[in-house]
């Protein structure tokens, strides 16, 4: 497991493109058959990803977690963004087509992942945070997501915003997941954009062609960077971030919170005069 440590916003200033990158950039999230989980310092998040040919464990070291297994004392979701795929939760067996989620709750001990189809393996995207109870493991089919729908083409953000795992949807402790697709034409996501200091946030990119690409804009409003994202690419994003992007075209991203409440308008709008 790669260990990312948390970074002072004073000290981001002085990042080059390659410390920015370096710090706050996940990418080889799938590589067939080997697990990749980074752990992040804010609110302790853990972003990984998962491309199973062959069924898998996660081997997970219990120095860095300080458990004997990886939910012990955490909980976890996860958005398939790839092939059909099943995962098994101490027994019990969840098909997993793309763009269903799965949340496993505190205490799930044994956790498998398969592909159906190993020509065309699922990709599990996946985060996991500290938690303080257990909930259900629950199942969540794309397809029965309450869409939401913001913006307009003539500001180029015509966007489709499902909630996963929140309190309206599949319960948990603190963790909030969800997906937003842009349509076509569209390439603005979170503009205007917004802060919040009671949580942290990942960004992870899909449906990126191969000539294509994503700014991502990051950084306190009035001192911002950004950061060049591909196609199943993921960037963590501090509280005191904004987390905004543009792309050359639509594409798709899965977006999850970790930290104080899990309220999903609970955010510190920054003025379009203010950003810098």
């Amino acid at each position: 497991m790669e260990i990312r440590h948390p970074v002072h916003p004073d000290h981001f200033l002085m990042f080059d493109t390659e410390e920015v990158r370096d710090q706050f950039l996940i990418t080889d999230l799938f590589i067939p058959d080997r697990p990749k989980l980074v752990y992040s310092f804010f609110d302790r998040l853990i972003i990984g990803g998962i491309c199973p040919l062959n069924p898998l464990s996660l081997d997970i070291d219990p120095e860095i977690i300080g458990a004997s297994y990886l939910l012990e004392r955490r909980e976890l979701g996860l958005i398939n963004v790839g092939g059909d795929g099943r995962v098994k939760g101490d027994g019990v067996e969840f098909e997993i087509a793309n763009r269903d989620g799965l949340y496993l709750g505190m205490g799930v001990e044994s956790i498998e992942f398969s592909s159906i189809d190993h020509t065309n393996p699922a990709r599990f995207y996946m985060l996991s945070a500290p938690a303080h109870k257990r909930y259900e493991s629950v199942k969540i089919n794309g397809a029965d997501v309450e869409p939401v729908v913001l913006g307009e083409p003539l500001t180029s953000n015509h966007r489709t915003i499902n909630k996963y795992i929140h309190p309206g949807g599949a319960k948990s402790c603190q963790l909030v997941m969800g997906m937003t697709v842009l349509e076509p034409g569209s390439v603005w996501n979170t503009m205007p954009t917004h802060t919040h200091q009671r949580r942290m946030e990942a960004y992870f990119y899909f449906g990126i062609e191969d000539n294509q690409c994503v700014f991502h804009l990051m950084g306190e409003p009035d001192e911002t960077r950004h950061v060049v994202l591909r196609n199943h690419q993921a960037v963590i994003s501090p509280s005191w971030s904004i987390h905004s992007g543009v792309g050359t075209a639509a594409y798709s991203f899965i977006w999850g919170m970790a930290g104080e409440n899990q309220d999903f308008d609970d955010m510190d709008h920054v003025a379009m005069e203010t950003l810098r």
